[in-house]
């Protein structure tokens, strides 16, 4: 799994260690302390680093589960957007996708057995400041739904999953507690609080799951009902 870390990626690449998965995990940092598997440093904003480290994962492991969940998320209106921004959030957030699901999905293919989950966002339905970001979470939400339909003959599933405010690093030192944004956002939320970690970690686990084995094209909102009223049927 990409962008695994810290954050969403660190909480699920845990979830899925303690269910007996073996986790390969890959982001640009190492991450701090001790890591639930193998670990691999790769820059994703750079193609060539990204093909070189996703050839030698390929070549080592037969990756069934492929968790998608490398992004950035600069703040910017559309007036504020740069295409140098645009053009890294693309390179982020939708090629280095891309580029794991070529190069892995050969590989489910030939074994007629293959889990790929996008992590996605709210925000692809609409947010002030999120711009650019919106445009590359809603993009994946659409390449979500067409993987789904180009590998569904061969047993490969491939669904998103869509976090709304979750309780990472960034999300406290931007919203610590009690603090009037923070406040603001939980007042938004119907389940009236922020999601943790594990409860993105749990959705995905249910998607790389066999029990998942005929839910494919799906965007699962975990949001604690923000999405309500907004996401398209």
């Amino acid at each position: 799994m990409t962008g695994a870390s810290r954050g969403i990626g660190r909480s699920v690449a845990k979830y899925l260690a303690e269910r007996g998965y073996q986790v390969i995990g890959v982001a640009r940092t190492e991450p701090a302390g001790s890591f639930p598997g193998a670990f691999r440093t790769a820059d994703l904003s750079d193609a060539e680093a990204t093909r070189a480290a996703l050839e030698g994962i390929a070549k080592e492991f037969e990756v069934d589960v492929l968790v998608n969940n490398a992004g950035i998320a600069p703040l910017g209106t559309v007036e504020e957007v740069t295409p140098e921004t645009l053009q890294h959030l693309m390179s982020v957030n939708v090629r280095a996708p891309y580029q794991c699901m070529q190069a892995f999905l050969p590989g489910m293919r030939g074994r007629k057995f293959g889990r790929v989950i996008n992590i996605g966002s709210r925000a692809a339905l609409g947010k002030h400041g999120r711009s650019a970001y919106a445009v590359t979470k809603g993009g994946i939400a659409a390449a979500t739904r067409t993987w789904a339909i180009e590998a569904g003959g061969d047993g490969i599933t491939v669904n998103c999953v869509a976090p709304g405010p979750i309780a990472t690093e960034m999300f406290e030192e931007g919203n610590p507690a009690g603090s009037a944004s923070r406040n603001a956002i939980e007042a938004a939320i119907p389940v009236k609080r922020i999601g943790q970690p594990e409860d993105v970690a749990s959705a995905v686990a249910f998607f790389a799951s066999d029990d998942a084995g005929f839910c494919t094209g799906q965007v699962l909102y975990v949001c604690g009902g923000l999405t309500v009223g907004s996401a398209p049927l």
